[in-house]
């Protein structure tokens, strides 16, 4: 079935918008996603109701959804529990737009590698040049981040070069987590613990507490207790008393932005709400180098 330019940009704007929202779509939302006169948008949607790619949903909450053969004619896919994958131009995101596939052209070239886009709404803002980023997708986390070296409108594909890709892992923290972890005593001296962590070729540990974590003491902790002229302090008299826990169930990708919120090092991870293990930043970063 050959749709005309404007009934292929209304359709993939319904598609896009009822995938986003989850209900039926003014003919309004559309217009102004793809910057068309309401009316316009109307009259069209009369012929591709005839066409049957668009049902009309009645009523003041009413108006259009995509079919089947909408899917199939503009060859997009149908998922359950969809998520949108965002599509930033120069840093801002681009609105009513979100990327149903991504393919590499090339990957074997030392000097360049190359991937396409199929984009669910308007591509007339991507221009020769721009920054690109796509992602993170919901389940690995990847993100991508390139420069747009063309666009096909009659396919809503962008072609650009990668210049970076950031994955990360969909396992769960417990699956990463130290245990059972190293522990420093309540009690112990700044000396006891640094020979700890010698010992073990770590920064930082759990205090514990007649079995019970109190805190957290790091390398940090005993140089600032060293740089004040303290050092017959104890472990207690230094550590960090505020824990952050994770869930042992959470995503990596969202322990990473725990990281970087807090500015810590290092994380307690519970499985059904007991202290099990640790999660140094440390040991993502090795997760994340492979060679």
């Amino acid at each position: 079935m050959e749709l005309t330019s404007i009934q292929k940009n209304i359709t993939i704007a319904l598609i896009n918008l009822h995938r986003q929202k989850d209900r039926s779509i003014k003919g309004e939302e559309i217009a102004e996603v793809i910057q068309r006169n309401p009316g316009t948008v109307r009259n069209q949607m009369q012929l591709l109701k005839a066409l049957g790619l668009v049902e009309g949903i009645p009523g003041p909450r009413g108006g259009y959804k995509p079919t089947g053969t909408a899917y199939d004619t503009l060859r997009i896919q149908q998922f359950d529990n969809e998520s949108a994958v965002p599509i930033y131009i120069n840093d801002l995101a681009v609105n009513g737009a979100t990327a149903a596939e991504i393919s590499f052209t090339t990957v074997s070239n030392s000097e360049a590698c190359n991937g396409v886009i199929r984009v669910l709404g308007s591509t007339k803002d991507f221009l020769m040049d721009d920054k690109i980023q796509i992602g993170p997708t919901p389940v690995n986390r990847l993100t991508i981040r390139g420069e747009v070296t063309g666009r096909d409108d009659t396919s809503n594909s962008i072609l650009f070069n990668i210049t970076e890709m950031i994955s990360l892992p969909k396992k769960h923290v417990k699956h990463y987590m130290k245990y059972p972890p190293l522990l420093v005593d309540l009690n112990a001296s700044i000396q006891e613990a640094t020979r700890l962590f010698l010992r073990n070729n770590v920064h930082g540990a759990p205090v514990d507490n007649k079995g019970k974590i109190v805190g957290i003491v790091t390398y940090t902790d005993i140089a600032n207790a060293i740089a004040q002229g303290k050092p017959s302090v104890k472990v207690k008299d230094i550590m960090t008393k505020e824990l952050i826990t994770v869930d042992g169930d959470m995503q990596l990708y969202d322990v990473v932005k725990l990281f970087r919120k807090y500015s810590i090092e290092r994380l307690i991870v519970t499985i059904n709400g007991v202290p099990k293990g640790t999660l140094s930043k440390t040991e993502v970063l090795n997760e994340l180098t492979i060679y």
